[in-house]
C-alpha cells in the first residue's frame, strides 16, 4: 500500500515538533471489570480519514475499524477471507468477482457490494482521494456492484489481487463528504465493519477504540483498545515500566535491553518485517529522463557501487549497530521471514566483505589514491568524497555512519555524515536528488509487489518534484521487464521466481544495498496482558504486524484486577499520554513517506 503524499504537500510548510517528553493524565477509570488494552506509540494518526492518512500508525488503526476485500492469514499471511468470503477470476486474469460477506456496519446498516465499489470508484475519480492508496487502483478499468456481488475489471492482470490495500468504506456515511481533502472524519462513533470502533480521537495525544459487537469473526475479548502517543521510545519504555501502558512495539536495540530482563515484562524478539539499506544515487532523474540533484558522478559507476558492498562488513554492523539483534543482508529487500519471497545471493553473485577485493575493483576501474589516501575519478582530480545522508536524533543512524565512515576510508572513499530533520530529508532523497548516500529501510508486506514498485521508472519524480514514490531513482529496462511479468503471472510459484530475480537485479546493480534486517523487538506487561497471538501465529508481530489478529485475540485482566498505574473513579478512559510529536508537513511537492522509510518517530509499512 503505497501512502501518497498530496495531502501533505498541499500545506506546504515544514515539519514542526510539537512537544516534548511530558506525562499528563488526560481522564479516568472505566467501572471496575472493564477490559482494557493500552499500547504505546512514537508515532501519533496524521487523519482518522483513511483515503488522506499516510502514517503507519494510521494505517494499523484503520485496520483495527475497518474490512478490507482480504487479510493475511494469521497462520501462513497468505491472502484468505475479510468482507469478501470468496472470489472468483476469468481465464484471461482480466475479471474478478468477489462476494461479499453478509455483515453489518456497526450502526446497524449492511454491508453490501455497493460500498465496495463507491470506496474504489471513490479513489479512482477524486484526486484528493488517492492520497492514500492512488497506487492501488492504477489497474482498475471499472468497478461495479449487484447486491453482495463485486466485479473488478483491470487493464491488465494482477496477480497482487488478493493484497489490495484499500479498507472498505461505509457508502451511506461517506458519500455526503464533498471536500474530501480536508475532511478530518472526526464523527464518532465511526461506522466500522473491523473488530473495533474509534469514539475517541485527541489529537497527537491518543486514540480510543472500543470492541465491534457485530463483528463478523465475533466480538473481540477486550472491551477497549487505546493507542497513546508518545514523544520519543524513552517515554514510552517508562510508561511501560510504571503501568500507564501494557505495551509498546518497534523498539531500537538499547529501549529493548533497557526492559529485557525485567521480571514485569515480556521481551518479544522475532524476526522483522522490515529490510535497512543503503540508498546510492546513481544519477537522479525526473520520470522524462532529465537528470536532477547533485549526485557524485562517480556513483553512476556501477563498479564504485559494488566496491562500497564490498567494502562493508554487515556482520560487525549488526553486531555493534544493532547490538546482535538483526541478520546481515546477503539479499535484497525482502526480508527472510516471507519465505516464498525472499532471495539470497550464492556463487559468485554474493557479496562478502572483501576489502581487499573492494580496492581492486576501483584500482582496475581507474580510480588512483592520492597522496592523503583518497580515490580521485579517472578523468579528473575530482575525489571520491561522498555525503551520508541520515535522520537528526538517531543515535542508531550515528553510529552506522561511524563504521560506515571506517569502512569507505580502507578502500579510499572519504565519507561525510550529513543530518537532516524527516521532511528535508525526504525531499532531498525522493525528490531533489541532493545527496550521495542515504539510509533507508522498508516494512514490507507479505506481498512485496508495491516495495519492488518504489523502484520502477515511473516512481521517480515529475519535473515539478510530483508524483513518483521512489526509493531509489532506479529505473532500468531489465527491472521493469520482469516487474511487469510477476504482475501477470498467476501461478505463485513462477511470480516467486520473478521476483527473486528482480532482488537479484537490485543486488547486482546496487542502486541499494541492503545491510541487514532488522528483529521484531516489542514488550508487554506480564501483569496485565493474559495473552495474545502473533501474527504469523508462530514466531510472529505483535504491534507491528500485518493485521489487527494480536489486538482481536489478546485478552487483558479487568480494569481493578492489576498492578500498575494509579487509577481513579470517574469517566471512561484511563490514559497516561506523552506530549508530542509531530505536526506532519511538507513543502510542495516533496514525498513524506513516514508509513515505511525510516523517520525520526517511526517507520513505514
Amino acid at each position: 500500500m503505497r501512502k501518497w503524499l498530496a495531502r501533505l504537500a498541499a500545506l506546504g510548510v515544514a515539519l514542526l515538533i510539537a512537544g516534548q517528553g511530558t506525562t499528563a493524565a488526560l481522564a479516568q477509570d472505566p467501572a471496575a471489570g472493564k477490559k482494557i488494552l493500552r499500547v504505546g506509540a512514537t508515532q501519533a494518526m496524521d487523519s482518522m480519514n483513511p483515503f488522506l492518512a499516510v502514517r503507519l500508525v494510521s494505517t494499523q488503526i484503520h485496520r483495527m475499524m475497518y474490512g478490507y476485500l482480504t487479510v493475511p492469514d494469521s497462520k501462513t499471511l497468505q491472502p484468505s477471507p475479510d468482507l469478501a468470503e470468496s472470489w472468483t477470476t476469468s481465464e484471461d486474469g482480466l475479471t474478478w468477482t468477489f462476494k461479499i460477506r453478509q455483515a453489518k456496519w456497526s450502526d446497524g446498516q449492511p454491508v453490501t457490494a455497493e460500498d465496495a465499489a463507491w470506496t474504489f470508484n471513490k479513489i479512482m475519480t477524486d484526486e484528493a482521494a488517492k492520497t492514500a492508496n492512488g497506487p492501488a487502483v492504477e489497474n482498475f478499468e471499472s468497478v461495479t456492484a449487484s447486491g453482495q456481488e463485486l466485479t473488478i475489471k483491470l487493464k491488465a492482470p494482477q496477480a497482487s489481487m488478493l493484497e489490495n490495500p484499500i479498507p472498505i468504506m461505509p457508502k451511506h456515511a461517506w458519500e455526503s463528504v464533498t471536500d474530501m481533502a480536508n475532511y478530518d472524519a472526526e464523527k464518532y462513533p465511526t461506522p466500522s465493519s473491523g473488530p473495533f470502533i474509534a469514539v475517541e480521537h485527541k489529537k497527537d495525544q491518543y486514540v480510543k477504540l472500543v470492541a465491534n459487537p457485530d463483528y463478523w469473526r465475533g466480538k473481540p475479548k477486550i472491551d477497549e483498545l487505546q493507542v497513546v502517543f508518545y514523544a520519543n521510545p524513552q517515554a514510552a519504555i517508562a510508561g511501560l515500566k510504571t503501568g500507564e501502558i501494557d505495551m509498546i512495539g518497534r523498539l531500537n536495540p538499547p529501549e529493548y535491553e533497557a526492559i529485557v530482563n525485567d521480571p514485569a515484562i515480556t521481551a518479544w524478539n522475532t524476526q522483522g518485517r522490515r529490510s535497512a539499506y543503503l540508498q546510492i544515487n546513481h544519477g537522479a532523474t525526473t520520470n522524462d529522463g532529465k537528470p536532477v540533484g547533485d549526485g557524485h558522478p562517480a556513483l553512476k559507476d556501477v563498479k564504485v557501487r559494488q566496491a562500497l558492498h564490498y567494502a562493508i562488513d554487515k556482520q560487525k554492523l549488526v553486531a555493534d549497530v544493532q547490538n546482535g539483534l538483526a541478520k546481515p543482508a546477503d539479499g535484497s529487500i525482502v526480508p527472510p521471514m516471507y519465505k516464498d519471497f525472499f532471495w539470497e545471493a550464492s556463487g559468485d553473485t554474493k557479496v562478502s566483505y572483501d576489502p581487499a577485493k573492494a580496492n581492486q575493483i576501483l584500482d582496475d576501474a581507474g580510480y588512483k589514491k592520492g597522496p592523503d589516501g583518497i580515490r580521485t575519478m579517472p578523468d579528473s582530480d575530482r575525489k571520491l568524497e561522498f555525503r551520508f545522508s541520515i535522520h537528526t536524533d538517531t543515535p542508531i543512524e550515528d553510529k552506522l555512519a561511524e563504521y560506515l565512515t571506517g569502512f569507505f576510508k580502507e578502500i579510499g572513499v572519504s565519507l561525510t555524515t550529513k543530518k537532516l530533520d524527516s521532511s528535508k530529508f525526504t525531499e532531498e532523497t525522493g525528490v531533489t536528488g541532493l545527496f550521495d548516500i542515504a539510509i533507508s529501510g522498508w516494512s514490507v508486506n507479505p506481498d512485496p509487489e508495491e516495495v519492488l514498485a518504489t523502484h520502477l521508472c515511473s516512481r521517480r519524480p515529475s519535473p515539478t518534484g510530483e508524483g513518483g514514490g521512489t526509493e531509489s531513482f532506479f529505473c532500468d529496462d531489465t527491472f521493469e521487464k520482469l516487474y511487469q511479468e510477476q504482475l501477470k503471472e498467476l501461478d505463485r510459484p513462477k511470480r516467486a521466481e520473478i521476483i527473486k530475480q528482480m532482488q537479484e537485479r537490485l543486488y547486482t546493480e546496487a542502486p541499494i544495498i541492503a545491510i541487514y534486517y532488522t528483529a521484531d523487538l516489542e514488550a508487554y506487561r506480564k501483569d496485565r496482558i493474559v495473552s495474545i497471538t502473533s501474527i504469523p501465529e508462530t514466531d510472529g508481530i505483535l504491534y507491528g504486524g500485518s493485521g489487527y489478529w494480536p489486538f482481536y485475540t489478546a485478552d487483558v485482566k479487568p480494569t481493578g484486577a492489576a498492578a500498575g498505574a494509579s487509577t481513579e473513579s470517574g469517566s471512561n478512559t484511563t490514559l497516561i499520554v506523552g506530549l508530542v510529536v509531530a505536526v506532519v508537513v511538507v513543502g510542495a511537492g516533496a514525498f513524506f513517506l513516514t508509513r515505511r522509510r525510516k523517520s525520526t518517530a517511526d517507520e513505514r509499512e
